[in-house]
């Protein structure tokens, strides 16, 4: 699942590469994650220009002119890739924008669990999810905000940093990472850190998201299809050296999803109700 480093990363490069091309077409190969609540896509779309791109959480936004917006919601398999129009078309192609120049982008999604949305700006507030996510991870909200909305959330950590509702932006992959910088076990109450606890986990939310940043822009280049999580410390490391204190990660499954940790520098038991 792409997450707010990886997005951000793709916006940079369609802000630097992408910015102000006009569609000249699009082909629809997988309706299914298609949805439109204004004109239809392939008749109203062509000819528009793309004036800005905005991440929201875990969606991204292409605002084009004329009050039309796709809004990108790429859940577990979803991506965008960007390259030539003469590139062979992978099968997990849902649509292709033909941007002129012979470039085209390209929504993928292997298992086609993403949304794509075509609307105007008032009707974003129509797409779900969007408007039911909390403060971005990088919205630069103050610690005491953080400790208050936490206060709104029960059960582990891992749990309310990834539901979207507390924070935006975070998803399986770097809550691993957070929590691992901020030495909380994933399996902790969120309602029973303390007061220096909870200012590690603040201050891990945003450092980790920006370091993660730093590498991607390094090692993504024109590949924002790719998604690149080898450098991550523990998040599905398990049974590798943990990089603090060279013990072993631990990582665990339960609903298709891993939690990776260690657990000498991140201690709490794993409780089973």
């Amino acid at each position: 699942m792409p997450e707010a480093p990886d997005l951000e990363v793709i916006k940079e490069f369609l802000d630097a590469n992408v910015l102000g091309r006009s569609v000249a077409s699009i082909s629809v190969l997988k309706s299914t994650v298609m949805r439109s609540l204004t004109n239809d896509l392939s008749g109203d779309l062509p000819g528009r220009t793309l004036d800005r791109v905005h991440r929201r959480g875990k969606f991204l936004l292409l605002e084009f002119s004329g009050d039309r917006w796709l809004a990108i919601n790429p859940m577990l398999t979803g991506a965008l890739q960007y390259c030539q129009n003469n590139q062979r078309t992978l099968k997990k192609t849902c649509f292709v924008l033909d941007i002129g120049e012979g470039q085209e982008l390209r929504y993928l999604d292997d298992k086609q669990m993403g949304k794509v949305y075509y609307v105007t700006e008032e009707q974003l507030e129509q797409v779900p999810v969007l408007c039911e996510q909390g403060p971005d991870v990088l919205s630069g909200a103050s610690f005491e905000d953080f400790g208050q909305r936490l206060k709104k959330f029960h059960g582990e950590i891992k749990g309310v940093l990834t539901r979207g509702a507390f924070v935006s932006g975070v998803g399986n992959a770097y809550s691993d990472e957070i929590l691992f910088a901020a030495g909380l076990s994933p399996f902790r109450k969120s309602r029973s850190l303390s007061e220096s606890e909870l200012r590690r986990l603040y201050e891990s939310c945003s450092q980790v998201v920006l370091e993660a940043m730093d590498v991607l822009r390094e090692r993504v280049g024109g590949d924002i299809h790719v998604k690149i999580r080898d450098f991550l410390k523990v998040h599905n490391k398990g049974g590798q050296p943990c990089p603090d204190c060279g013990g072993n990660i631990t990582q665990l499954t339960a609903n298709q999803r891993i939690t990776s940790y260690c657990r000498h520098c991140q201690p709490g038991m794993l409780i089973r109700n």
